[in-house]
């Protein structure tokens, strides 16, 4: 029989808020949380320390309630680059112990270090305090350490207690600790499948356990008999290798416009600003688009969402603006007033399709001078910042678009 799993699950304590107040050491102690700029109509909550959190500050809700909930509440804009240079720090420190360290997003990572950690430590519990202490030590920055033998079990430990803890959800231990908290805790319980729960009785994690699993996939498919293997401790999800990642199976950006877009001027100033961003992560990746989806939201936050296959792959952000822009015409009136956009390339492929041929030589064919273009603007932003060439579109304009790549909201799937 084998070693049971010794897995990790690290979390940055309030990161983004975290790594603010590295800069504004004068708010420590005080409520502080990150949001948007609220004159851009980006104003919800991204983050907040602990002292927010205490006053009943919640991620998502807007400024103005959570300046009613604590009028003295400090705000601070966010900055992504700041969070990618100490993910990435964190992150090595992690990979100094095991070659299996699998983020979860941009402030968590799983660790699997069932044959490392008698190298340099007496326990896993010490080797997680000293992770701690390290972390803090290179970063300024705290982190919570769940150690379990599955990797739900060991999430489940970064969020039993924080901030700055270590808890240990052992083979002895682990069902007197986790089957009284709620269902809802358990990673991958959304809203929709804690209500079904609910249905069913089930409001703890005891309760999902030990209910019968093909019940549950009656009711919830194949994410009933995944959390059913989860609450009874029988998850065998793997960590990955460092650098081994599901495949990017759609790239896109959205932005809600600091004022509606009406003219088609400014519909076409609000595309070309997400096309060209996707397009560049596209080349990032290596990859080409064999479709793309437009998503419209109005004034009353009503959206619409279409697609439109390419008669040829691309990474281009003129080729996205192209078929973005008939979607949009197909099924928008140009007038109507629009709060935000999203442009998503789907069909991604590691190597560039051909377009089918027309016996009358008329097919539309990829633009090899545009595309030597937009990889000399990657060069140019690689080596002066990602704001130091766009569209003169972003000019004298005031939909929000200065510093786009800060205020976009990346999806990859």
């Amino acid at each position: 029989m084998g070693k049971t799993p010794v897995i990790f699950h690290c979390d940055c304590n309030n990161f983004y808020a975290s790594v603010e107040l590295l800069e504004h050491p004068e708010l420590k102690g005080l409520p502080v949380a990150v949001c948007g700029d609220p004159e851009g109509r980006h104003g919800i909550v991204l983050a907040k320390n602990e002292a927010a959190k205490a006053l009943g500050i919640q991620t998502a809700e807007t400024i103005w309630q959570a300046k009613r909930k604590c009028p003295d509440l400090r705000l601070l804009s966010p900055h992504r680059d700041r969070y990618r240079h100490f993910s990435k720090i964190i992150n090595e420190i992690y990979q100094k112990y095991t070659d299996r360290v699998e983020p979860f997003g941009i402030d968590e990572s799983w660790m699997d270090v069932t044959g490392t950690w008698p190298i340099f430590e007496k326990s896993p519990q010490a080797l997680a305090d000293r992770l701690r202490r390290e972390v803090y030590s290179a970063t300024g920055l705290t982190i919570s350490v769940g150690v379990s033998f599955t990797k739900v079990l060991a999430k489940l430990g970064s969020d039993y207690k924080k901030p700055n803890a270590t808890t240990v959800f052992s083979p002895d231990n682990w069902q007197e600790l986790v089957w009284p908290l709620p269902v809802g805790n358990l990673l991958y319980v959304g809203k929709a499948a804690q209500k079904q729960l609910s249905l069913l009785g089930i409001t703890t994690i005891g309760q999902l356990a030990q209910a019968d699993p093909s019940l549950l996939e009656h009711s919830l498919g194949k994410l009933g008999a995944d959390l059913s293997r989860s609450a009874r401790g029988l998850d065998t999800d793997p960590v990955r290798l460092t650098g081994d990642r599901d495949p990017v199976k759609s790239v896109g950006n959205g932005l809600t416009f600091r004022k509606n877009l009406t003219t088609t001027q400014e519909i076409r100033s609000g595309l070309w600003a997400l096309c060209d961003q996707v397009a560049t992560r596209l080349r990032k990746h290596g990859l080409w688009a064999g479709a793309v989806q437009l998503t419209i939201k109005d004034t009353n936050l009503k959206a619409i969402q279409r697609q439109k296959q390419l008669p040829f792959s691309t990474q281009l952000s003129k080729e996205l603006v192209k078929y973005s822009w008939e979607l949009l015409e197909e099924n928008w009136r140009v007038g109507v007033p629009i709060r935000m956009l999203t442009v998503t390339a789907l069909n991604l492929t590691d190597q560039p399709f051909a377009c089918q041929m027309s016996m009358f030589g008329d097919a539309p064919q990829p633009d090899e001078k545009r595309a030597s273009l937009e990889k000399s603007l990657d060069a140019i932003r690689a080596k002066y910042g990602r704001s130091s060439i766009g569209m003169g579109s972003r000019l004298g304009n005031d939909l929000g678009l200065k510093g786009l790549e800060m205020d976009l909201d990346p999806e990859e799937d």
